[in-house]
């Protein structure tokens, strides 16, 4: 499978399991996942075809090991702009967390710390190097460092998803670090 076709497929993945399965006529169940059979059906019918083999290669290949697969069924790992429960105990965090983003939201950052926006979690990293690409999908990175400890600390909670994203419900600005210059 060929990295054009790969990202063409995650995408869609991504798209219909954490964003709009209803589109597709699909039901997440609460822990946000479904049967792979019937995911692959759903996406036939409506016009993008793939295999079980593609599928298995995305979510082999997929750097972020943004989707899980338990038996036959699949689930996106974190990022779920639907509801769903994904049963993530709460975990101690490292001392200081990372979040990648880029200058023009400085502002409202500072403002108003981090927020989920329109999905259930504020995503950290565990390092600066994963924050950097983070923000650099949308142009020059800031890497902003949390003090989760402190945060931990003053009772806010953290979970970690299958694939090493920190989670929590925001991060006030108290608990932020600005690199210089910004």
């Amino acid at each position: 499978m060929d990295e054009e076709r790969t990202v063409k497929v995650s995408k869609y993945l991504a798209r219909h399991l954490r964003h709009q399965p209803a589109r597709i006529g699909l039901t997440l169940d609460e822990g946000g996942w479904v049967e792979i059979g019937t995911l692959i059906a759903a996406a036939s019918a409506h016009g993008f075809r793939f295999s079980r083999e593609e599928l298995d290669h995305v979510v082999a290949t997929n750097d972020k090991r943004r989707f899980a697969v338990e038996g036959t069924r699949i689930r996106a790992s974190q990022g779920h702009t639907v509801e769903v429960d994904l049963g993530l105990a709460p975990a101690v965090p490292p001392p200081y967390l990372y979040h990648g983003t880029v200058a023009r939201n400085l502002e409202a950052i500072r403002a108003e710390g981090l927020r989920a926006m329109d999905r259930h979690d504020v995503h950290l990293s565990a390092d600066r190097a994963t924050a950097t690409r983070v923000g650099a999908r949308r142009g020059r990175p800031v890497v902003l460092s949390v003090d989760a400890a402190a945060m931990h600390r003053d009772g806010h909670v953290f979970r970690v998803s299958a694939n090493g994203v920190w989670l929590t419900g925001s991060v006030p600005g108290r608990y932020l670090r600005f690199p210089a210059g910004h």
